[in-house]
């Protein structure tokens, strides 16, 4: 089994637009998910094939033997890339995409001239939490929040 990490090419917006759609169903049921997902709307083919040739967004693809099953999104706005997006799919987990996928982001950041990357991560999704953590990305603010529309009832925690 060879695991890479390597630039997403254009060719490869459908694939990394499908992994967009599947993380987004995986966040439904997640705590602050459905907060997340109203806020982001999630990208199609074009917005991939869009951002991936822009200079100020960089993308990656992890593949398993030559099969993609993972991508990452840095967007550069003056000296601050933040790591839009961070997928890798749940079958493919466990044997470091991810890190590779950050790595590869954070040298494109340090190259463009970045002086800060950072990211989020859903309250209660400790393996992004902790990947981010061993990267050594710390949290500098938390969002807490009150749902007034069902008299105090929280359906962010």
């Amino acid at each position: 089994m060879e695991e890479t990490v390597r630039p997403a090419m254009l060719s490869d917006a459908v694939e990394v637009a499908a992994l967009e759609a599947e993380s987004r169903e995986l966040l439904i049921d997640q705590r602050g998910g459905p907060q997340w997902l109203a806020a982001e709307p999630g990208w199609s083919e074009l917005d991939v094939a869009r951002r991936s040739s822009s200079p100020e967004w960089h993308f990656v693809v992890a593949e398993i033997d030559e099969v993609i099953v993972g991508f990452a999104a840095g967007h550069l706005v003056e000296r601050i890339c933040t790591v839009e997006r961070l997928f890798v799919d749940p079958g493919a987990r466990q044997v470091g995409l991810g890190e590779m996928m950050l790595e590869a982001v954070t040298v494109w950041a340090r190259a463009v001239g970045a002086s800060t990357i950072e990211s989020t991560a859903l309250p209660g999704d400790r393996e992004t939490k902790n990947l981010f953590e061993r990267f050594g990305m710390k949290a500098r603010m938390l969002v807490v929040s009150r749902n007034l529309d069902d008299r105090g009832a929280d359906d962010a925690s």
